[in-house]
């Protein structure tokens, strides 16, 4: 089976990200590479408070796994990067929006961001058509 590039469906083609994939499918599931609060169409980091920019990071994941055919349900596993652990319990309010049922599991850890992001999550998800 080979692997499927995934990109998120606003992103300018003639944007060069770096050496990654938004997305990587194999074996029926969805690796996503770290996202942040970009706005695709212009290639911009939108900076806000941490509920705007959880919010604009999660709203971008959720395009990116619904391009692969899967919902934020099928979310196995996530890694959050803080820049302020303090941020937390704000950070979570907006995050518990994104799922319903079982929550994926979790690692949220205090990281230094670049850009002046305040957030960045990648997430691996079971696509439900199992390609």
């Amino acid at each position: 089976m080979d692997k499927i590039k995934i990109t998120h469906p606003q992103r300018d083609p003639n944007f060069v990200t770096g050496a990654y994939s938004d997305g990587v499918v194999f074996n029926g599931m969805l690796f996503l590479s770290g996202q942040a609060s970009v706005d695709f169409a212009t290639s911009q980091f939108v900076l806000g408070s941490i509920e705007e920019e959880t919010r604009r990071t999660l709203d971008n994941i959720k395009a990116i796994v619904e391009t692969a055919g899967g919902t934020m349900d099928d979310a196995l596993k996530s890694t959050v990067h803080l820049k302020d652990i303090n941020d937390f319990d704000k950070f979570n309010t907006v995050y518990a929006t994104y799922f319903t049922g079982i929550k994926p599991a979790r690692t949220t850890v205090q990281s230094v961001l670049g850009e002046n992001i305040k957030i960045e999550i990648d997430i691996v998800f079971k696509l439900p058509n199992g390609q």
